[in-house]
């Protein structure tokens, strides 16, 4: 078998999200005692940013266990038919007598199952299962966050005696970006602007997922100014509107400087020593003057 998708998604979320796969949702948990459903499986899904933000479909390869073609999933080899449990009489659980009490556990000659295959199937050693790589498609919906799962039900491992099978959960995992750090729908970034620009002021270019932007700087921007661009964010997978993109501006002091240059920004400090010039610098020191006296 393995390799066969699954296709037909569902436009309602459900889980977190909602099953996007479109696989028919588990009957219940046990339909008796010894009819147990299969465990759920989780895979982890790195995606970036921008996948994030737009949403994408995918294939994934998932390991999983799968009934045995050769015997049904009985575990017997074919022709043959396993046979009731002798310990539990069929039911999966015996009755410990101690003392005044009576404990009921699962039965150790069957494991639960109720019962016994004394002739097992070569292709699966009696187990009833076999395990296979199977590839599933997966649509991720446009705004899904780190550490959000979607559920594909019945894509987890077979249940026990008939019993329904598990669900397989993918889980998020938002890799770093080299510009913008998430918080929920919006954006943050760092923006570097030369000390001319920042003194002057001017329009900058400025990222965005969608492409450059333009901000307008006033004269004597400092370092820690935060611009905020409307819209400019992520549409989550419950919101109505995008978030926005929080510029943070980093005045850059330049490095390397030519003896030129070095000369010419101490000719330049010389005239800056008004303290009309650095407002900051000239409360700094009056507070620092206050606190000595």
């Amino acid at each position: 078998m393995g390799g066969a998708g699954f296709g037909g998604f569902a436009d309602v979320f459900g889980d977190i999200f909602g099953d996007i796969f479109g696989a028919a949702g588990a009957a219940g948990a046990r339909q008796r005692s010894n009819v147990y459903r299969g465990a759920d499986l989780r895979y982890a899904m790195d995606v970036t940013l921008e996948q994030a933000a737009s949403g994408f479909e995918t294939q994934i390869r998932v390991p999983s266990w799968e009934n045995c073609d050769t015997c049904g999933g009985t575990g017997a080899k074919p022709g043959t038919k396993p046979q009731v449990c002798r310990t539990c009489g069929g039911n999966g659980n015996v009755r410990i007598q101690q003392g005044f009490f009576s404990i009921q556990q699962t039965c150790p000659h069957c494991h639960g199952s109720g019962k016994v295959v004394s002739d097992p199937c070569s292709g699966c050693e009696g187990v009833g299962r076999v395990k296979r790589n199977k590839t599933l498609e997966v649509r991720i919906p446009a705004g899904i966050d780190d550490g959000m799962r979607i559920r594909s039900a019945g894509n987890g491992e077979p249940g026990v005696n008939g019993g329904p099978p598990g669900d397989l959960y993918v889980e998020i995992r938002l890799r770093p970006h080299d510009v913008f750090k998430r918080d929920g729908d919006d954006l943050h970034c760092e923006v570097p602007v030369s000390m001319p620009t920042a003194a002057l002021g001017g329009r900058i270019g400025v990222p965005t997922l969608n492409g450059q932007a333009e901000i307008e700087l006033p004269e004597g921007t400092q370092t820690g100014k935060v611009f905020r661009l409307r819209g400019k964010g992520i549409r989550g997978v419950r919101s109505n509107v995008p978030g926005d993109l929080y510029c943070h501006l980093v005045v850059e002091t330049p490095v390397r400087l030519t003896d030129k240059q070095k000369q010419l920004l101490l000719e330049l400090d010389a005239l800056l020593k008004d303290p009309k010039h650095s407002p900051q610098t000239k409360s700094f020191m009056d507070r620092v003057k206050d606190f000595f006296q």
